[in-house]
């Protein structure tokens, strides 16, 4: 990759965290008219700075629609920010399509596509019809005088800024100098794109300094000779000024003066540049107490903007790196246990020395691998703000007020987790949308309020992530559900179906109440897509529903797919792994403790309360009497809904981490277990879900597709 990409690759990830930066402060902006809060001025200027920047680094790469696009955005942001546009949740509604499309036109850049001009087009307009309005609303605040018989007089306008005379139009001249480091044109800058903004303030003149050049022998083409003398006539403040060159802070000498109104200026007579000491030591002036203005006052905006000023310095890395550092530690944690397993094998007797030296290899194995999925954990945040502009896309789609908000974003996730969770989510979000939450004529003679709640949380329980998506629509229809399904032949016609059973259906590929094909929906395949998408990460899905009052659709996933803690047990003679963060307890029990039940069903009573039996050697058609239960030890499993299981298994043998091999894409999916692993003698273990496990072991029929599959 050529020095040019690697700027160009290292601009789009900045343009990420930019537009994160941009996402949150909008979002601010939202919930503070919403809660009547006053416009906090920190946060519209980080907004516009975070459109700002993203137009400077485009120019400097000619990404000319983004550019285009950014500068209209940027112009309605000044617009509020100088308090010519109210800000509205009209204004902050457009102002969040507008960051959406911008992200578009960001991901089209760096993936060289040509934008969908037709929605460009349209964002525009709504910003320009932002720009009419506020110079309508300019018109009509502006009264004109009355005449009153013979003494009507108009008010005159009088300044009385005597140090810097103006032009009767308000226009000033400014006088820049403008030196460009050598390390401006190595990132990909380029002065010519910064004139242009310039010019875009006022009448710009611009002459070149050449008195530093010594000729064409001594030139070095890594090394500028150059410099700028710059007049610019313009009605806008200095700030604006400083703003575009805010890109490339850092990179340059620069000076900006106002011109005196008595001094004829040449531009082309300009030597060189001023005294940037004597200017940069007045730019730091310790500034008169009382010139100052009163503070602003405090909101949860300018709270919520301190505490992220004092960020942490990071680096970034290439995720393959990381990929393949996490390969390493997997490797390294299998040649743990085959060092430990060979130990014991030898009969090697383990003295104090050799034992220390294992457990601190052990310890070292662990805490590297910890470091590891640190690094490669990253919060939620990023994926929920997409989802925020799919609800806000999906709502607009089908007619719909929706109200988008978020808990626990700040969960952290395996990052290949969060990447194959975009699918899924976004057809999740989408249902909810279009079938979930109900029109707002409806709503209203529902007795609920015409917007409606969508809520997008996240958790870490029991050693997995859970993610809920959760609306106050209508709910599932069942008798309608189970309609659809009879006459699609899904179910038979005298089926008798559970509501749970009724939910299940609609994750059946084909399946969809849409009574047409719309952008949103009517195919029947979004949540046939979910389910299988969620499957290959480990995952479970499942459906919480009460007719009138919403529907919940819960995703639990594992918190990562590389390495996991985990219970080393024999079934019928086979070595199987049981995840660390699913077992309550273990126990073993008096043949007392162990009750038969109608059906040959089998509990355990575990303190007065009776825990269902999982025999783990039946469930995989391991043996298919079932043993004497008392002989047996006992997992207590508990499920991400505090639900029991006591899974038995013949033996213990010990605890340790285990590297997570999918099954996936080297054989299929296997109901009941999760994962593969390798052991420290070579041999392959399988990682059971104990939940799945549980759910399937019901009946006989149940067990025999177990036992066909391994």
């Amino acid at each position: 990759m050529s020095t040019l990409d690697d700027i160009r690759q290292t601009f789009f990830q900045e343009c990420d965290d930019l537009l994160e930066s941009l996402d949150d402060g909008l979002q601010n902006l939202s919930e503070a008219l919403e809660a009547g809060e006053p416009q906090d001025s920190e946060t519209v200027n980080a907004v516009f700075r975070a459109v700002h920047s993203i137009k400077g680094g485009a120019a400097a790469f000619g990404l000319e629609t983004l550019v285009r696009f950014a500068h209209r955005f940027e112009t309605a942001l000044d617009d509020v920010r100088s308090n010519r546009l109210e800000m509205t949740t009209d204004v902050a509604t457009v102002f969040l399509r507008a960051a959406d499309q911008l992200a578009d036109l960001v991901g089209a850049a760096r993936e060289n596509r040509p934008p969908a001009s037709e929605s460009v087009a349209q964002i525009l307009s709504r910003l320009e019809a932002l720009d009419m309005s506020r110079q309508r609303a300019a018109v009509t605040t502006t009264p004109d005088p009355e005449p009153d018989g013979d003494l009507a007089f108009a008010p005159m306008a009088m300044s009385f800024d005597f140090a810097v005379p103006s032009d009767p139009a308000g226009e000033v001249t400014y006088l820049i100098q403008f030196l460009a480091q050598d390390q401006l044109f190595a990132n990909g800058s380029d002065p010519v794109h910064l004139f242009r903004e310039l010019s875009d303030l006022g009448e710009l003149h611009v002459s070149a300094d050449k008195s530093k050049i010594e000729g064409i022998e001594s030139l070095d083409a890594s090394h500028c000779q150059l410099s700028w003398a710059i007049e610019l006539t313009t009605a806008e403040p200095e700030a604006a000024i400083w703003e575009i060159f805010e890109f490339v802070d850092g990179l340059c000498q620069l000076s900006i003066t106002l011109r005196e109104s008595e001094t004829e200026y040449d531009p082309i007579a300009v030597p060189g540049l001023f005294n940037l000491t004597e200017a940069a030591a007045e730019t730091n002036a310790e500034p008169d107490p009382q010139d100052q203005p009163p503070p602003a006052p405090k909101t949860k905006q300018t709270e919520a903007n301190a505490e992220g000023t004092g960020a942490k310095a990071t680096v970034r890395v290439d995720l393959d790196h990381v990929d393949r550092m996490i390969n390493v530690v997997g490797e390294l944690v299998i040649n743990q246990a085959v060092l430990t397993q060979g130990i014991k094998a030898a009969n090697i007797p383990l003295t104090s020395a050799l034992s220390s030296s294992l457990d601190e290899f052990m310890s070292l194995a662990r805490e590297i691998q910890e470091g590891v999925m640190a690094i490669r954990a990253q919060s939620v945040k990023p994926l929920f703000q997409r989802m925020a502009r799919i609800a806000r896309e999906a709502g607009d789609l089908a007619g719909k007020a929706v109200r988008f908000d978020t808990e626990g974003e700040a969960t952290e996730v395996d990052k290949t987790v969060i990447e194959r969770l975009v699918s899924p989510l976004t057809h999740i979000i989408r249902n909810s949308v279009d079938h979930g939450i109900e029109p707002p004529e409806a709503r209203k003679a529902a007795g609920k309020t015409e917007v409606g709640n969508l809520l997008l949380r996240a958790a870490h329980r029991s050693g997995r992530v859970i993610i809920e998506v959760v609306d106050d629509g209508a709910g599932i229809n069942r008798p309608k559900v189970l309609e659809i399904a009879i006459k699609k032949g899904l179910v038979a016609h005298d089926a008798v179906l559970s509501n749970s059973d009724i939910d299940k259906l609609l994750f059946m590929p084909g399946f969809s109440t849409a009574p047409k094909v719309t952008d949103l929906s009517g195919r029947g395949v979004g949540m046939d897509v979910v389910r299988s998408s969620v499957q290959k990460l480990g995952g479970r899905i499942a459906i919480t529903s009460e007719p009138g009052s919403g529907t919940t659709i819960s995703i639990s996933l594992p918190l990562t797919l590389a390495v996991l803690d985990g219970m080393v047990v024999d079934v019928s003679g086979h070595t199987m792994v049981v995840p660390i963060a699913t077992i309550v307890e273990t126990i073993r029990p008096k043949a007392s403790d162990v009750h038969r039940m109608s059906g040959g069903r089998h509990v355990l009573s575990v303190r007065d309360r009776f825990i269902p039996i999982i025999d783990l050697g039946q469930v995989f058609g391991y043996r298919d009497q079932p043993s004497d239960l008392a002989d047996l030890v006992y997992l207590l499993v508990e499920n991400d809904h505090d639900k029991l299981w006591a899974l038995a298994v013949d033996h213990i043998h010990d605890q340790r981490q285990v590297v997570i091999k999918g099954l996936e894409n080297n054989y299929g999916q296997v109901r009941g277990v999760a994962a593969a692993t390798i052991l420290g003698d070579g041999k392959v273990a399988l990682i059971i879900d104990p939940e799945e496990a549980a759910l399937h072991s019901g009946t006989a029929s149940d067990l025999t597709p177990f036992a066909e599959e391994i």
